[in-house]
């Protein structure tokens, strides 16, 4: 037996990490209908699927919300809820996030609310290694490894950043490696738990 085979059976005889998650799909997002079906047959199932292999269960409600757009063009959220990751799905990133980049997701803590959001337009599944991995499960390696409680870095330690949220995305996607997310999960939990973000 590979010490990778004996990790996997060891993770399989322990119990999951319970990650919730609300699904909130923006009712003002003009989808397209491949896009949705899209989003609701592949993209989601597969982030589902990478986290499931590794031992953590993402705990998932759906709900209608809003993305409203702001005189400042800061985006406004109506939907969100404490306690568990806000995962938001709309068609496109405000403006004033977005800055023109044409982003597939965005990971911050807008007040006080962990959030995630994807635009569909721009949203995928897995492509390619360490380069285009599922957006749902970027944006969500984000929270669980615990950028969302600091600041996005500048420059090249920003690029470091996505580079190594995408070196584990890339581990859980192939190799069904994800030890060290499992890990991080519970730590963000016990976190979460212990004290107001």
């Amino acid at each position: 037996m590979t010490r990778r085979e004996l990790l996997l059976t060891a993770l399989a005889f322990e119990s999951p990490v319970i990650v919730p998650l609300l699904l909130i799909i923006d009712r003002r997002a003009k989808f397209r209908s491949d896009s949705i079906n899209g989003f609701w047959s592949h993209i989601w199932p597969e982030a589902l699927r990478d986290f499931a292999r590794c031992g953590i269960q993402i705990q998932t409600r759906s709900v209608s919300g809003e993305v409203r757009r702001s005189p400042s063009g800061q985006p406004e959220f109506i939907g969100l809820e404490p306690g568990v990751i806000n995962f938001v799905v709309t068609d496109h990133i405000a403006m004033e996030w977005d800055k023109g980049r044409a982003l597939s997701g965005v990971t911050t803590r807008y007040r006080g609310f962990h959030l995630c959001m994807i635009a569909l337009k721009f949203a995928h599944g897995h492509q390619a290694p360490f380069l285009s991995v599922n957006t749902c499960v970027h944006e969500l390696l984000h929270v669980l490894l615990h950028d969302v409680f600091e600041s996005r870095p500048k420059a090249l330690y920003g690029a470091a950043r996505e580079f190594r949220i995408d070196l584990y995305a890339t581990r859980m996607w192939l190799f069904h490696d994800g030890s060290a997310v499992r890990q991080a999960a519970l730590s963000y939990l016990e976190r979460v738990r212990g004290k107001p973000s």
